[in-house]
């Protein structure tokens, strides 16, 4: 049996977001989010449900980081809600909300458990949305100031921070497809948003070092390995194109300063001039310190003249096992991306932010969660994070989704991807599955065996 142990200062840590676990939705202060008034838009979430309630986390947090401490964790990935600390999305700060996380902080740090900090994960405050969104530019603006807010309220005792969590979500699904909040469906909107999302980032940088900050910062993708279908010119022409739209139109501006040109023409032809200013790459542009990934599958592409806007598909694996989302389950993906944001892109740390699998999930006779498909997609992604290492890639960290079950956006509670299952139909008691205990065991042992 082959035993894989990871570097001594490697990360072991657990991600969550805010709109989906926190609930106390209209409490303490906290204003209007997107995703408040999506989910109550009838329609718009599996269920009818909303992130009213969630997991309840804003009541349970000592709770929760009690179980984290018992799992063993070294660091803990949250987001902060922009609306409950400033719930109009500028002015006022609502201490009510800064003295939320400040105590979550302090319950983290007191357990030995490292905050990584998400400034951003998708829940803008509806006053915001109300001028625009992400399409208004001075929205980059306002979370600069957000930004700013948060830093001097927690810079000294946050070392890690991130800007956004998976901006290509947020632009593409929240104002291209209209899947998430705001539910928007306009392809120009969307390719606007993307770029103010990328300059309200860079924004946030420049404000954490005129700070003075000692921490780190960086941002969050969710980037896809994309193959080709077949061997032809047109599928390998289509995948290049894929490429670009997943994952060069965030990389490319973060660390070359421009966007994919091939795109950025056929945007420009077919949609409009992407109103861009002379300076706004440099801002883009500017140096982070890490770069963190999600990683969840791939995406196999062919050619498809017939396409309204950018002319491929995307196939599936007959022969795949998939998770409840319909994911193909691709291991090696996870080693081919890390390889090629290496050599592509950036030679600065890698962090996996979010790996994860949801299936169906239920409480046993034996009153436990014996979750072994997630057991097995775990031991099967950390294989390849060593493969990364062993190849001398930069990777210091790997931040597993999910903490918890939770509200899992447009599908509400209908996915499980937590390692804590979570009964909500019983008092949201906490239930630490087979999985949660595996990963205990492979951080006590930094590494595990195959």
């Amino acid at each position: 049996m082959e035993k894989i142990v990871f570097p001594e200062d490697f990360v072991w840590g657990l991600a969550t977001a805010s709109y989906q676990i926190e609930g106390a939705y209209a409490e303490d202060g906290k204003g209007e989010s997107i995703w408040d008034r999506f989910s109550h838009t009838p329609g718009k979430v599996f269920n009818g449900d909303t992130g009213d309630v969630a997991c309840d986390h804003y009541h349970r947090s000592k709770e929760d980081v009690s179980l984290m401490k018992e799992i063993g964790l070294d660091s803990y990935r949250f987001s902060l809600s922009w609306p409950r600390i400033l719930p109009n999305g500028t002015g006022q700060p609502n201490q009510a909300g800064i003295d939320f996380y400040k105590k979550l902080i302090e319950q983290l740090l007191n357990a030995s458990i490292d905050p990584m900090v998400t400034l951003y994960h998708w829940d803008l405050p509806q006053s915001l949305q109300d001028k625009g969104g992400w399409v208004n530019r001075d929205v980059a603006k306002y979370f600069a100031e957000y930004a700013g807010i948060v830093f001097q309220e927690l810079g000294d005792v946050v070392d890690k921070w991130i800007t956004h969590n998976e901006p290509w979500v947020a632009a593409f699904n929240g104002y291209s497809s209209g899947e998430h909040a705001p539910g928007i469906r306009d392809n120009y909107a969307s390719v606007q948003a993307a770029h103010h999302l990328l300059l309200s980032h860079g924004l946030a940088v420049a404000r954490y070092r005129e700070l003075g900050l000692s921490g780190e910062i960086g941002i969050t993708l969710n980037v896809n390995p994309t193959y080709p279908a077949t061997d032809s010119k047109e599928d390998q022409k289509a995948a290049d194109i894929y490429d670009d739209y997943i994952n060069g139109w965030f990389l490319e501006p973060l660390f070359k300063g421009s966007y994919p040109q091939e795109l950025l023409a056929i945007y420009q032809q077919k949609l409009g001039p992407i109103p861009i200013d002379q300076e706004d790459m440099a801002v883009i542009s500017q140096e982070i310190d890490f770069l963190g990934i999600n990683y969840y599958s791939r995406a196999i592409v062919k050619d498809n003249p017939a396409a309204e806007l950018l002319k491929f598909d995307t196939v599936a694996n007959k022969d795949a096992k998939y998770t409840a989302m319909g994911w193909e389950i691709y291991p090696e993906g996870l080693y081919d991306i890390l390889l090629i944001i290496n050599q592509k892109y950036t030679a600065k740390p890698l962090f996996i932010t979010e790996n994860g699998a949801a299936f169906p999930d239920q409480i046993s006779t034996d009153g436990r969660v014996h979750d072994q498909e997630r057991i097995e997609y775990l031991r099967q992604h950390l294989e390849m994070a060593d493969r990364a290492l062993k190849a001398g890639i930069p990777l210091k960290g790997y931040y597993f989704w999910s903490l918890m079950d939770n509200f899992e956006w447009a599908y509400g509670y209908s996915k499980r991807f937590g390692f804590i299952f979570i009964d909500y139909a019983n008092q949201q008691k906490r239930i630490l599955k087979d999985s949660a205990y595996w990963y205990q065991d492979v951080i006590k042992n930094n590494g595990l065996t195959l």
